[in-house]
């Protein structure tokens, strides 16, 4: 009858993991299921410790990285002109609210000033702040 309390323990301990969601009481749980079972082979209280301890330890040191790694999403990757958005440019021709022009990563872009008013001169550290079709709209990096 020892098995049905590993049993009533790997529940218990289930359900501190749903509230937790760390995945540290399931390891446990699975070492109690482990007991269980070496409970119902054997009525050894020593063995059925060690072998709940044995796979509760096995599964938090080798199943619980892996299973971390697979719930944790990747950074988001961005690609094309969303990830100039946030980069540094000079500016190359003189930029106003209509035209001007920009290196970019290497490239040259046609740019306009984000604030209309703003006139941004040759030599003048900018960020992006959007690309409008083939335009970076630009602003000031300068203090």
């Amino acid at each position: 009858m020892a098995w049905y309390w590993w049993i009533v323990v790997g529940v218990v301990l289930a359900v501190v993991e749903m509230l937790t969601v760390d995945l540290i009481f399931v390891m446990l749980a699975a070492g109690a299921v482990a007991a269980a079972l070496a409970s119902v082979a054997t009525g050894n209280l020593v063995v059925q410790a060690l072998v709940g301890v044995g796979v509760a330890g096995g599964a938090l040191v080798v199943v619980r990285p892996v299973a971390l790694r697979h719930l944790t999403l990747p950074h988001a990757v961005r690609t094309g002109t969303a990830a100039l958005i946030g980069s540094a440019g000079l500016v190359l021709e003189r930029v106003d609210a209509r035209d001007g022009r920009v290196k970019l990563g290497g490239e040259i872009w046609s740019a306009r000033s984000y604030d209309p008013s703003e006139v941004l001169e040759p030599g003048t550290s900018v960020e992006v702040a959007r690309i409008d079709g083939a335009t970076a709209v630009v602003y000031s990096s300068e203090p």
